[in-house]
């Protein structure tokens, strides 16, 4: 499959692709016929193949249905539902978009702003009844004009559009082609072994690319169902869990902490529900928590790496009876993985380098930015920007990110190194490490931490622990105790401007 319109005839016609509380189970037929709808509106409308339609809409089945037709005749664009009016004034217009999609009644500040740049607003209306994600589009008052280029999208169409994070430059535009979501959604599938008996719940944001590609395409392409939730929700996920009886799930690191947090209480639902595996991707994975998670679900859990250039998924800890390695990302699970010297020479095993990769699924380049591609691409290779090594069985470590190795007057020190020896202290239960600026050395060592329940530690009790295990230039010279550590909107922890946040800069 090349284009998300074969993926959507992986399933059987009454086979269920979509669920979500209080809502009929939608179809394979029926998410078939709503994207022939969605292309005829659109098309009749004058919006046709790689014109871009944003997507203001609630985390959920409509918005993962109305991602998924949209992209199958025109570009989706998705955008986090929580941007200010300036936020969303900046996205559309550098996107291009032609249309903007809100649900009828939207109070989104994105709708003034669609208003007042005289973009196409376009009312979705939810129709439950009739299945999870069925709508119905409220084009009332539009004129009717041809579409420059009509019908079903081609495979090197533009499927999805997303924004790099920009936390240290202007955002920049990813485009990915059909043929990128559909190779990613396939080698997610590979290595997760989806089948149309699969149910996953998805709590992941649907804005992101580890919800879309992992949470919805993927398991799509093997004709099973996911169960769509509001998002993310401690409270609610063991009780979401017990109703759905899903075979798996997919999460952030910091979500599995909260589930964890909350599993002791829990045991009974564990018991009735058990997970045929449990995914974790877009940060790192303590192996504590890795290790916690197993004993806890008794189900293997797999560690993944992924980024939105490449669709998603990279690299992969494979099922049993594959060998899984805690602490690292796994094996190649799509593109090629090499390790590249800052000049552009490929490193030997074991050697420490720039990850880079090259395959179907990784974008063609970013979007009017001939800078940031010369930088990005050597020889056909992408330069992800994270630093790594792989041994001699292919799995592949990683050191962090280059931008977030921390340089202590020439000492590199990598953050990840230094989380993984707090969280061996019994009274961690979460850690982000990162450096905070100095005025002679540059930057210093500084670390976040959250107690355990009913555990305590002091600030000189953790240098010390940490000093016992580490170099002293590593120890961290500030260790802040807090109830909870600022995430970013996928609820990612993220360590490049984290000193800011926490008022040390």
């Amino acid at each position: 499959m090349k284009t998300l319109n074969e993926l959507m005839s992986a399933g059987k016609d009454a086979a269920i692709c979509l669920s979500a509380a209080n809502s009929a189970p939608l179809t394979y037929a029926q998410l078939r016929s709503l994207a022939q709808y969605v292309q005829t509106e659109f098309n009749r409308i004058g919006i046709g193949r790689n014109d871009r339609v944003a997507l203001v809409l609630p985390n959920g089945a409509d918005m993962a249905s109305s991602f998924i037709t949209v992209a199958s005749c025109c570009t989706s664009a998705p955008l986090n539902p929580a941007y200010r009016a300036d936020e969303f004034e900046f996205y559309l217009n550098d996107l291009n978009a032609q249309a903007l999609v809100v649900e009828q009644g939207s109070s989104s500040p994105a709708v003034e702003v669609a208003r007042k740049m005289g973009i196409a607003l376009v009312e979705l209306v939810p129709t439950p009844e009739h299945g999870a994600g069925s709508f119905t589009l409220n084009l009332a008052g539009f004129p009717s004009r041809a579409a420059q280029h009509p019908g079903p999208a081609h495979a090197d169409d533009v499927a999805l559009v997303l924004h790099t994070s920009g936390t240290t430059s202007r955002p920049k535009i990813v485009p990915l082609t059909h043929r990128n979501v559909t190779a990613s959604a396939r080698n997610i599938a590979n290595s997760t072994r989806f089948t149309e008996a699969d149910r996953g719940l998805n709590v992941m944001p649907l804005f992101h690319i580890h919800g879309l590609i992992a949470g919805i395409l993927a398991p799509l392409s093997r004709g099973g169902e996911v169960h769509c939730t509001s998002g993310f929700n401690a409270l609610k996920f063991f009780s979401q869990v017990d109703a759905v009886k899903p075979s798996w799930y997919t999460a952030v690191p910091t979500m599995h902490q909260a589930i964890l947090s909350r599993a002791a209480n829990n045991q009974d639902v564990i018991a009735r529900v058990p997970l045929r595996f449990i995914r974790s991707s877009s940060s790192s994975l303590p192996p504590q928590v890795l290790a916690e998670l197993e004993a806890t679900f008794k189900a293997p859990v797999i560690e993944a790496y992924g980024m939105t250039e490449a669709a998603h998924q990279m690299a992969c800890n494979p099922l049993p009876p594959g060998q899984r390695k805690p602490g690292t990302v796994g094996l190649a699970a799509g593109p090629e993985i090499a390790i590249m010297s800052p000049e552009g020479e490929l490193l030997s095993t074991g050697s420490t380098g720039e990850i880079v990769i090259r395959g179907d699924n990784v974008t063609p380049g970013y979007e009017n930015n001939e800078k940031a591609n010369g930088e990005a691409f050597t020889n056909g290779w992408f330069r992800t920007g994270d630093q790594g090594a792989l041994d001699a069985e292919g799995y592949l470590s990683i050191t962090g990110r280059l931008k977030e190795i921390i340089n202590r007057g020439g000492e590199k020190i990598s953050p990840r190194e230094v989380d993984e020896v707090l969280m061996d202290h019994p009274a961690v239960a979460q850690v982000v490490c990162f450096g905070m600026p100095h005025d002679k050395l540059g930057e210093e060592v500084a670390a976040a931490v959250v107690l355990r329940e009913g555990i305590t530690a002091t600030e000189k009790e953790l240098r010390d622990y940490t000093a016992t295990r580490l170099a002293d230039f590593k120890v961290p010279r500030k260790i802040l105790l807090m109830d909870e550590i600022p995430k970013g909107a996928t609820g990612k922890l993220q360590r490049i401007g984290m000193a800011q946040k926490l008022g040390l800069a």
